[in-house]
C-alpha cells in the first residue's frame, strides 16, 4: 500500500472496534488512484456477536418514550447539519463525487432524519370506543427488534439515512453494513449518533463483504433487512432473506428514460438531462441514462446536449470548479469504457467520446459520452452502465416512446419534458415506472413520501423511507379490551360477537 496506512474499523457498542477476522479490503481515493486505507471485513462469528449486543440494546431502546427518541433524532439532525462540510469531504475522498454533490446527498439524507423526528405523530394508532357493548378496540405499531441495512457505494451517507432514521425512531436497533469501497462516512454518522445521545448498541457499523452479508441474511436474530444496489444482488438479498423468515425491502438497478416531446423547451431539457445523466459520473440509480427523442426534437436535442459536454470540467471532486469526478474503481471505469466500445461496434453514433476526453491520467476518470441512434437490442441500452454514458433513442411518436419505456425490465424512475399539461398527465397515467418526473429530471421523492421502483428495480412490496419505511420497521397489533363491572361478570363460552 502506498501513502497513509489508515485502518478503518467497525463501530460496536458506541466505539470503534477493530475486526478479529484477519481479513481486510483496500480503500482508494478514486481521484488519485492511490490506496489510502484498509477496512476490516467481518466474519460470520463477528456478525453473531454484534447481533447479540444489538438485541440487548433493542430491548432497552424500545422501552424509551417517543419524546426521548424524538429528542435524540432532533439532536442528531442538528449535529449532521452543522458538520455537513466535514462529512462531504469524507465522501469525496473515498467516492470521488464533487463536494457540492456530496453536500447535496447529505441534505437529502437530512430530510429523512427530519421526517423521523415526527415519530410521536407517525406512530399514532386508531381507537374505536364501544366496538361492542363495553368493548374497545385499538391498534398500535411496535418495533421489530434488530434490523439491518446493506448499502451501496454511490450514496454512503444518504442511503444509510434513508434506513436508520426511521428504524431507530421506531424503536429498533440498527446494524449498518456499508460498502467496503467508501466506509468512512458510516463511522462519521455513528459518532454523531453517539454525540446525539443514542444509547450504545442501537446503531452499529459492521464492515464486510459477502461473508458478512450472508451472515446477516441468515441470522435468526435479525428481523428485517433493507438493501439498495444492483438487481442481481437485490434479487439474491430478497430470496435469501425471505427464505430465512425476514422482512426484506431490496431496491435494485435502473435504466431511467427521459421522454422528450417535440414541444419541449429544448434548452431546459438539455440542461436537465446533462445534469441527471452525468452528475456523480452517472453513478446514481436515478441517473437518466436514456433520452427518448420524439420526432423532430431529436436533432436539436442531440446538438444541445453535445455543446454542453465540453464545458464540463472533469477532475478531482475536491478541487474548486470541478463538475464531475472519477468513477469508483479502475475496474469499473474500464467496464464502462467497454460498454462504449460495444455500442460503437453495434452501430451507435459516438457524438461525444469519453474515452478520448482530456481527463487526469491518475485516478479512475472517464469523460462524458453521448451515443446517438441507440437501439433497444444494444447492451448500452439493455444494461445498467452506471457511468457517464447517455444514449439517445429516436422514436416517431409519444406512443412509441411510452411503449419502449414500458417494455424495459427496469422501472425505477422516468421523466417527461413537455409544455403540454395534458400530455404530461397522460404520461404519468400510462408509464409503468415507480417514480415519475414532469420536467423534473431526477424525481427522488421528498422524505414524507417513499422511494422505490417497479419490476426488476424492486424486490418486495415495501418502498423505502417515508410512511412505508415506518410501516416496514414496525408491525401492527390490534388490542380488544373490556373492563366489565365486577357485579355483572359471568362466564360466557360463546364466540365473541360485536352485536
Amino acid at each position: 500500500m502506498t501513502g497513509t496506512t489508515t485502518r478503518i474499523s467497525h463501530w460496536i457498542d458506541g466505539r470503534e472496534s477493530a475486526g478479529t477476522s484477519g481479513r481486510t479490503a483496500p480503500v482508494f481515493n478514486p481521484a488519485t488512484g492511490q490506496q489510502t486505507a484498509e477496512v476490516d471485513l467481518a466474519s460470520a462469528a463477528e456478525v453473531d456477536a454484534v447481533v447479540a449486543r444489538a438485541t440487548a440494546a433493542a430491548r432497552a431502546w424500545r422501552s424509551s418514550s417517543l419524546s426521548k427518541r424524538s429528542a435524540v433524532l432532533f439532536a442528531f439532525r442538528e449535529l449532521l447539519h452543522a458538520r455537513t462540510d466535514e462529512l462531504a469531504a469524507i465522501i469525496t475522498a473515498e467516492h470521488g463525487k464533487v463536494l457540492s454533490d456530496a453536500a447535496g446527498e447529505i441534505a437529502r439524507g437530512l430530510e429523512n432524519v427530519e421526517f423521523a423526528t415526527g415519530i410521536p405523530q407517525l406512530l399514532k394508532g386508531g381507537f374505536s370506543e364501544q366496538a361492542a357493548t363495553g368493548v374497545d378496540v385499538y391498534n398500535i405499531r411496535q418495533p421489530l427488534g434488530v434490523v439491518a441495512g446493506i448499502t451501496p457505494f454511490n450514496f454512503p451517507a444518504m442511503v444509510p439515512l434513508w434506513m436508520c432514521a426511521n428504524a431507530i425512531a421506531c424503536g429498533n436497533a440498527f446494524i449498518l453494513k456499508p460498502s467496503e469501497k467508501d466506509p468512512s462516512a458510516s463511522l462519521f454518522l455513528a459518532q454523531l449518533w453517539k454525540e446525539a445521545g443514542l444509547p450504545d448498541g442501537v446503531f452499529t457499523v459492521l464492515h464486510g463483504d459477502k461473508e458478512a452479508v450472508d451472515a446477516i441474511l441468515t441470522h435468526p436474530g435479525i428481523a428485517a433487512v433493507s438493501f439498495v444496489g444492483s438487481t442481481p444482488i437485490a434479487k439474491y438479498i430478497y430470496e435469501t432473506g425471505t427464505a430465512h423468515g425476514k422482512r426484506v425491502q431490496a431496491l435494485g438497478g435502473a435504466k431511467n428514460h427521459a421522454l422528450v416531446l417535440p414541444d419541449a423547451d429544448v434548452e431546459m431539457a438539455a440542461d436537465a438531462v446533462v445534469g441527471a445523466a452525468y452528475g456523480a459520473a452517472g453513478e446514481r440509480c436515478m441517473a437518466l441514462s436514456v433520452a427518448v427523442a420524439v420526432g423532430e426534437v431529436a436533432d436539436p436535442l442531440v446538438d444541445a446536449i453535445s455543446v454542453r459536454l465540453p464545458k464540463l470540467t472533469v477532475g478531482d471532486g475536491a478541487a474548486a470548479g470541478t463538475d464531475m469526478g472519477p468513477l469508483i474503481t479502475r475496474e469499473h471505469r474500464d467496464k464502462v469504457a467497454g460498454y462504449i466500445d460495444a455500442g460503437e461496434r453495434a452501430g451507435a453514433t459516438v457524438v461525444v467520446d469519453g474515452r478520448e476526453a482530456d481527463v487526469p491520467k491518475d485516478g479512475f476518470f472517464l469523460g462524458t459520452t453521448l451515443l446517438d441512434n441507440v437501439t433497444p437490442e444494444m447492451t448500452v441500452y439493455t444494461d445498467e452502465i452506471f457511468g457517464p454514458v447517455l444514449g439517445v433513442v429516436r422514436v416517431a411518436t409519444y406512443e412509441e416512446g411510452v411503449a419502449l419505456i414500458n417494455a424495459n425490465r427496469y422501472a425505477n424512475g422516468t421523466a417527461i419534458f413537455t409544455r403540454d399539461g395534458g400530455a404530461a398527465r397522460q404520461f404519468q397515467f400510462d408509464v409503468e415506472v415507480g417514480m415519475v418526473g414532469i420536467n423534473v429530471p431526477i424525481p427522488v421523492p421528498v422524505a414524507y413520501y417513499s422511494f422505490g421502483g417497479w419490476k426488476d428495480s424492486l424486490f418486495g412490496d415495501t418502498h423505502m423511507y417515508g410512511p412505508e419505511g415506518v410501516n416496514f420497521y414496525t408491525r401492527g397489533k390490534v388490542v380488544t379490551s373490556r373492563w366489565p363491572d365486577p357485579a355483572t361478570s359471568s362466564v360466557d363460552l360463546g364466540f365473541p360477537r360485536t352485536r
